[in-house]
C-alpha cells in the first residue's frame, strides 16, 4: 500500500462517523447520506495533496459534506416523505433520555430552511462554534450568530404552539 493511499484510509478511519453524521443529520436519509459521503471521500482522495494539516482536512471535509447535503436538497425533484419513526438513528450514545422529546425536536429541526438548519446541525449535531460555522457554510461569523438565533427562535415558537404554552 502507498503512503497515500494508506494516509487516505486512516482519514476515512478517523472522520467517516462525523461526514456521515453531518448528512445524515440534515438529510434525514441513511441512503443519501451514506452516498454523499463516499463522494466526498472519493473528492478528498483527489484532493489529499492540497490538504495542508489534519485540521484542514477536517474543515474542508465538514465544509464540502454541508455544500454537497444542501446541494442535494435544493435539486431534489421529488421529496419522499417519511415518518420519522421510520428514520434509523446511527449508532452511538442518546444524549436525550426521552425519544418522544428526540423525535419532537429532530422534526422541529426538520422544519427549518436548508442553510438555517445545516446551521443548528453544525452548532448543536457536530458542536462547532459559530466562526467554525461562518468558514464551512460561507457566512460571516456574525450573520450565523443571528440566524441560529432566529433558527432557535422560530424553533422555540413552534415548540410552544405544539405544547399549549410558553416554554421555560
Amino acid at each position: 500500500m502507498t503512503q497515500n493511499a494508506g494516509r487516505f484510509a486512516e482519514l476515512v478511519r478517523e472522520h467517516q462517523a462525523m461526514v456521515f453524521s453531518i448528512a445524515f443529520h440534515f438529510l434525514h436519509d441513511s441512503a443519501v447520506a451514506e452516498e454523499l459521503s463516499q463522494d466526498v471521500f472519493l473528492s478528498l482522495y483527489r484532493e489529499l495533496p492540497r490538504l495542508e494539516s489534519p485540521s484542514h482536512v477536517k474543515f474542508w471535509l465538514r465544509k464540502v459534506i454541508s455544500h454537497r447535503a444542501m446541494d442535494y436538497m435544493r435539486t431534489i425533484r421529488r421529496r419522499r416523505e417519511l415518518a420519522l419513526e421510520q428514520i434509523p438513528e446511527p449508532i452511538g450514545d442518546a444524549k436525550l433520555a426521552d425519544p418522544l422529546l428526540e423525535a419532537s425536536v429532530r422534526k422541529l429541526v426538520a422544519s427549518l430552511p436548508h442553510q438555517a438548519r445545516m446551521i443548528v446541525v453544525l452548532r448543536y449535531q457536530e458542536d462547532m462554534e459559530p466562526h467554525e460555522i461562518g468558514k464551512v457554510v460561507g457566512l460571516p461569523t456574525a450573520t450565523v450568530k443571528s440566524r441560529l438565533h432566529r433558527s432557535l427562535a422560530v424553533l422555540r415558537g413552534k415548540a410552544e404552539r405544539l405544547m399549549g404554552g410558553p416554554i421555560r
